[in-house]
């Protein structure tokens, strides 16, 4: 599943930590998983987290190990249609470097 349309709209490794957590938004993902997730760097997944946080897209758990989750208001209520089908704007940045 993907995140809310109108929070797609961020810089790649944003929307694909977003996609990442909204696949896990109940059980939530250790750092260590998105990275492996989202395949990038860890300073490019902490500036993305940062960034994340201080706008209030994830919420951070922390326990006995610390889970990262989407907020809910990132977490589609049910898929469409529309939503399943990608765009070309969409097709070209999970492609392109940026």
């Amino acid at each position: 599943m993907r995140a809310k349309r109108e929070y797609r709209n961020r810089e790649g490794t944003e929307v694909a930590v977003l996609d990442a957590l909204v696949d896990r938004a109940d059980d939530g993902m250790t750092v260590f998983e998105l990275r492996a997730a989202v395949e990038v760097d860890i300073d490019e997944l902490e500036d993305a987290l940062s960034t994340l946080k201080e706008d209030n897209l994830i919420v951070v758990d922390s326990g006995s190990e610390t889970v990262i989750k989407p907020a809910e208001r990132v977490v589609p209520d049910e898929p469409t249609e529309e939503d399943e089908e990608q765009s070309i704007g969409d097709w070209l940045r999970e492609r392109l470097p940026f």
